[in-house]
């Protein structure tokens, strides 16, 4: 229908990876800021937090500059699809969950960074 939108495509990958990185690099640093308190509230041995908080603010930063994004992309996927694991099978939390803390964000983090992996982040990327 708007053909010639076609010509911002790789602006739009910048925009996406831009806000997938930030939401990364936010909880990444939510996760190292306090690791005792964020592994009571989710329920996970403290280095484990820990290493969390290292993969996404590394996979969000570097998914931000386009450093290797298809690798950062797939690392972040994991870590998602670790989080909907955790939600549908041990919290039993609903697609929208009680007070909109279900997985339907989760996954539509997991949609993104699998746009971001599919086009390797678009053109405007520091290190393929």
């Amino acid at each position: 229908m708007f053909p010639d939108l076609a010509q911002f495509t790789d602006y739009g990958l910048v925009f996406l990876r831009l806000m997938v990185g930030l939401v990364f690099a936010n909880s990444g640093y939510t996760h190292l800021k306090d690791p005792e308190a964020r592994s009571k509230s989710i329920g996970l041995p403290k280095g484990v937090v820990v290493f969390l908080g290292c993969a996404e603010s590394a996979g969000g930063i570097a998914v931000i500059f386009g450093v290797w994004p298809q690798l950062a992309a797939i690392g972040l996927m994991l870590v998602m699809l670790g989080a909907i694991q955790k939600k549908i099978f041990v919290w039993k939390t609903g697609f929208w969950g009680s007070d909109g803390l279900g997985w339907y964000f989760d996954l539509i983090m997991l949609s993104m960074l699998a746009v971001v992996l599919f086009t390797d982040g678009g053109r405007f990327i520091l290190l393929r």
